[in-house]
């Protein structure tokens, strides 16, 4: 196991990204079909008009061309006709926590994002089957944990892509989650952070970055204590045993040999800790030899179990434009680990099974994209991507035997090692065409082939795709688009061997089936406007609606948090999200709405973890999906200048699916968030300090995000009571 040292040696290196800033709002989906054109703010530079790369480069002149090389990778990955939803870094200071604020948290101030517990976002009513990009490079897909290693600190605006994505989007299509990262080019000042407050956050980061002549680097270093590491299985004010230790390293590196090419260093580090919070006073269900149900220490209270997460990744990239000619070549590699350690004792008394979990991942691949000009109206653009992942389960288990009826047969446990692993290959290649009809009407179109081969499975789709966007007029933008998408699960299969090592114990599947989860395939359309009101003011409508075969999904199978894959052998999703926003001055406003259904039928891979009588009834019925929140809303208003700034937020959820077969549902709720920040420029030692003060949860709302119930639900969690915190940044 890589140790706690290794990450803390990486957050010497530091690391993360480089790109220009792209102005958005939070709501604002981008149809243009040039929309990815403007993305940067410094103006394209023909490399006809450099001439070989000087030894000395001033300032303005190192900015120019990272703004060339950056609008030449925009034009590699553009929208064209997905919908795109943008927050930038002003955005953030404006949501609760600001850059202290979690990842996902960021993201539920985007339309059709719902929360879910373990830090868990769903877009537009899927189960994961996200893509995170930094700065146009593929992050490798990590783990199914609840640690969540991109840091928030690290953006200087982030767009979600879904809907009828471009041809060079594969594998996780519910949505792309692409990062442009601070650069050094464009940091004005290193920052030191101080935040904390209540549940005993403690959180201290670092971030540094700078160039020199054609060399430059971003880093960013971060810890964070606190109590409630996850979601309270209760509804009180403190969780019992919920204390986290998380440390994160990112950075990025870059150098321009010439004014056509672009070496890039991408690197990340994280290495968390996570107790898993108890439900005091549950009720001893089995007896445990040496362990006496009178003693005060077998209570549920002081369960002890543990989870370390550790997620290492790098990816070196190297990029070329030239006379209409733009590519990018990254390999990647990546390691992940999730070890859950038990209380075997308390374990046993209570849940008749203790389990010591070990899941390591480790994936490597190539990804190569480029762009091409071939003619007036016409860029091509094709792609390859593959890579090879490693899986292994290995697991040291306590259980009793029973009888058949359940009963237990023995007080004495009986010890089950059992070690297993897959592999994967994930391979796919396109080609498309965005043919510019008119000033006003663009067409995308383009094919896809996708193979994924597995020790489980092996399948493989051509996937055309589609979208035309038109602009009418000047403030109207109109988009509709088709995709076929090939989404693999991710190599987590069970053998019936490992099965049948259960048998007659209580760690015994519910079912004996266990087929392999196999590949998602579905048919995705969508259409919609954006329309500009005033200068101001715009407004965006877009709906959607997907048919799918073995939709995958995700569940949480026994006490250790690592999401497993199962599928339904069909499924249905449709909706519709509304957008709006506003700025003008020192104000700025937005309001975001959507309404998701969903539908599912007849469980169809990993039947063991779920009961017979449930797996008969979705046989023979349609259910809602476990993490379908039909309703979601989301709003903010906030005034800025110089020296002030003051916010306030809301969030609205109808409830997740809960019950016997999704048939119940969790109470809706709404959340209020309060903050305000003053800056005091200039310092002694320093160019300003900001102090800042949120509220979390002003009216100390009490909600459940989770029961315990539902297809893939394993423990209850209420979102968090009230928390005020405060935080003090100083640029040097």
């Amino acid at each position: 196991m890589l140790h706690r040292k290794t990450v803390l040696k990486s957050a010497l290196i530091g690391i993360i990204v480089s790109v220009s800033p792209r102005s958005a709002f939070a709501d604002v989906p981008d149809l243009s079909p040039a929309s990815d054109h403007k993305k940067t703010a410094a103006h394209p530079l023909s490399t006809a008009q450099k001439s070989a790369t000087e030894k000395s480069v001033s300032p303005s002149e190192q900015i120019h061309v990272m703004g060339h090389m950056d609008q030449a990778r925009g034009r590699i990955f553009p929208a064209l006709g997905a919908v795109s939803y943008g927050i930038d870094e002003k955005q953030i200071q404006a949501t609760p926590q600001g850059q202290n604020a979690t990842f996902s948290q960021i993201m539920l101030r985007l339309p059709g994002v719902v929360q879910d517990s373990y830090g868990e976002v769903h877009v537009r009513g899927e189960h994961g089957g996200l893509t995170y990009r930094v700065n146009g490079v593929l992050l490798p897909e990590g783990l199914n944990g609840f640690g969540q290693e991109l840091d928030t600190r690290i953006i200087q605006s982030m767009n979600l892509l879904t809907g009828t994505l471009p041809a060079q989007f594969g594998f996780r299509t519910a949505g792309i989650v692409d990062v442009n990262t601070k650069s050094g080019s464009q940091l004005k000042h290193n920052q030191l952070s101080l935040y904390g407050g209540s549940y005993q956050t403690f959180a201290p980061s670092l971030q540094l970055g700078g160039h020199k002549g054609n060399f430059e680097y971003f880093t960013t270093v971060s810890y964070n204590r606190n109590a409630i590491g996850i979601e309270n299985p209760t509804n009180s004010f403190r969780p019992v045993h919920d204390l986290t230790e998380q440390e994160k390293a990112f950075g990025y590196f870059s150098w321009h040999p010439d004014d056509a090419n672009r070496l890039s260093l991408l690197t990340s580090a994280s290495y968390s800790d996570f107790e898993i919070p108890n439900t005091p006073g549950l009720p001893q269900l089995y007896a445990v030899e040496g362990a006496d149900i009178q003693k005060s220490s077998v209570q549920s209270r002081f369960l002890r179990d543990s989870q370390t997460e550790q997620n290492y990744y790098a990816v070196v990239s190297w990029q070329h434009t030239q006379d209409g000619l733009n590519f990018q070549a990254s390999p990647f590699f990546r390691y992940g680990r999730i070890d859950y350690t038990p209380d075997p004792i308390r374990d046993l008394a209570f849940q008749g099974v203790s389990e010591h979990e070990v899941n390591d991942f480790t994936t490597g691949g190539m990804q190569f994209d480029l762009s091409w000009n071939i003619a007036r109206h016409h860029t091509l653009r094709a792609g390859v991507l593959g890579q090879y992942t490693s899986e292994r389960l290995d697991t040291n288990s306590l259980v009793f035997l029973t009888g058949s009826e359940g009963q237990q047969l023995s007080a004495t446990p009986q010890r089950i090692i059992d070690n297993s692993g897959n592999w994967s290959v994930e391979a796919g290649a396109y080609l498309q065409d965005e043919y510019k009809i008119t000033h006003s009407l663009t067409f995308n179109y383009g094919i896809r082939y996708d193979r994924f081969a597995s020790s489980f499975d092996n399948e493989g789709q051509l996937s055309p795709r589609a979208n035309l966007v038109w602009k009418p007029f000047r403030n109207t933008t109109f988009h509709i688009g088709y995709s076929r998408y090939f989404a693999p699960p991710s190599p987590q299969y069970i053998y019936p061997s490992t099965l049948a090592r259960f048998a007659g114990t209580t760690n015994a599947p519910a079912s004996p089936v266990g087929d392999a989860t196999k590949v998602e395939k579905s048919h995705y359309v969508d259409i919609g406007i954006l329309q500009r009101i005033t200068p101001e003011l715009q407004i965006t409508v877009d709906a959607f609606s997907k048919w799918a075969h073995d939709m995958t999904d995700l569940g949480q199978f026994g006490r250790a948090v690592i999401l497993a894959p199962f599928s339904y052998r069909r499924g249905h999703i449709y909706g519709t999200e509304l957008g709006l926003s506003w700025r003008k001055g020192h104000w700025s406003a937005f309001g975001n709405f959507s309404f998701v259904k969903t539908g599912a039928h007849d469980i169809n891979s990993a039947q063991y973890q779920f009961s017979q009588e449930e797996l008969d009834y979705i046989r023979h019925h349609d259910i809602q999906l476990d993490h379908q929140g039909k309703y979601t809303a989301s709003s903010g208003v906030s005034w800025s200048n110089t020296h002030h700034l003051a916010y306030v937020d809301f969030i609205y959820g109808n409830g997740l699916r809960s019950g016997f077969a999704n048939i119940d549902k969790e109470p809706q709720y709404a959340v209020f968030n309060i903050g305000y920040q003053y800056t005091i420029a200039p310092v002694p030692l320093g160019h300003a300090v900001r102090l800042r003060a949120d509220v979390v949860n002003l009216f100390d709302r009490k909600y459940q995000l989770r029961d315990g119930s539902g297809v893939g639900v394993y423990q209850a969690q209420y979102g968090q009571r009230r928390g005020v915190y405060f935080a003090a940044v100083a640029d040097f």
